[in-house]
């Protein structure tokens, strides 16, 4: 059982992770006036790959023997999942890296918030149960997506639809994450993701980019806050928090992500919601939180609800 200290220690680190995580959308934004999108995600994802590599060797003993809890997965296994989840990493992360460079990062925070609604029913496809709360939570987040996104003429900006339509590839990777995770070391899982998402990154911003040293070197901030920071440091935060955390509070405090993104780009690149957006802003984070946390309290009471086979 948790203590006052440990749940306040873990809420206070799973916070610091959703302000990194926020704020890291100001980076993303900033980057994009030096390099592409493709450079931006291959550099910065190949140092958050970089950064884990000291958390793989210290879960290994002197003889190289992994002493995690987690059953040791075929090779074949850990080539193809690291790639699928790779993959669906490069196509979320790239639709929001391009889509940031035509909205603002307020925008782009609370639109891929949307993930954790879009993964419960994406969820469906697999026979997986939902709730009510989840189809409310849903209603209640496309209303704001529409007062955030949707103009008057029943258009959405070029840039909303990039991040909305990552949201979804979002929602995918969290599922495949889901999948994966019981056969793979988490932090071994992490960094073949990360290594699979920078080679796709580079190898596209090779062909479809002008790539340069200067570029990178001019975005060398934004760059290292987005990999070593949001990237690296921010992933590793969640996994050693959420391990004494309340499941509660990780989905409260982890859903201010988008809220710090849509703070720090008013600190720091003096963007401005109109009350329109500001509403369907609290549309969304309502839904987002609904979605999960009523999905929390169900399965508490069906725990609640089952005879202990553990006799004390």
């Amino acid at each position: 059982m948790a203590t006052p200290a440990t749940t306040w220690k873990s809420d206070g680190l799973l916070l610091l992770t959703a302000i990194i995580w926020g704020t890291a959308f100001v980076a993303q934004r900033v980057g994009m006036d030096f390099v592409g999108p493709f450079t931006f995600n291959g550099v910065r994802f190949a140092l958050g790959a970089l950064v884990l590599l000291p958390l793989i060797m210290s879960h290994k003993t002197s003889n190289g023997v992994d002493r995690s809890n987690v059953k040791p997965a075929s090779r074949s296994v850990i080539i193809i999942g690291g790639l699928l989840v790779g993959l669906f990493l490069f196509a979320g992360s790239s639709l929001q890296q391009m889509g940031i460079i035509y909205t603002t990062a307020g925008n782009a925070g609370f639109i891929t918030g949307l993930y954790v609604v879009i993964v419960p029913i994406m969820g469906l496809l697999f026979r997986q149960k939902t709730t009510a709360g989840t189809w409310i939570g849903a209603f209640l987040a496309a209303s704001g997506l529409y007062l955030l996104s949707v103009t008057a003429q029943f258009t959405m900006g070029y840039g909303d639809f990039l991040v909305l339509l990552g949201a979804f590839f979002w929602a995918g990777h969290v599922l495949i994450i889901g999948w994966l995770s019981p056969k793979f070391n988490s932090f071994k899982l992490a960094f073949f993701q990360y290594a699979a998402c920078s080679v796709l990154s580079l190898v596209t911003a090779a062909f479809y980019e002008p790539m340069s040293i200067d570029g990178i070197y001019r975005a060398a901030i934004p760059i290292l806050y987005g990999g070593i920071m949001s990237v690296g440091i921010a992933y590793t935060l969640q996994v050693v928090a959420q391990k004494r955390a309340h499941p509660a509070h990780a989905a409260i405090l982890l859903s201010m992500e988008s809220v710090f993104a849509a703070i720090a780009g008013w600190f720091l690149l003096d963007e401005v919601m109109s009350l329109r957006q500001l509403g369907g802003c609290a549309l969304m984070l309502s839904g987002m939180l609904l979605s999960q946390l009523w999905g929390l309290a169900s399965s508490m009471r069906s725990i609640d609800e089952k005879p202990s086979s553990q006799g004390r």
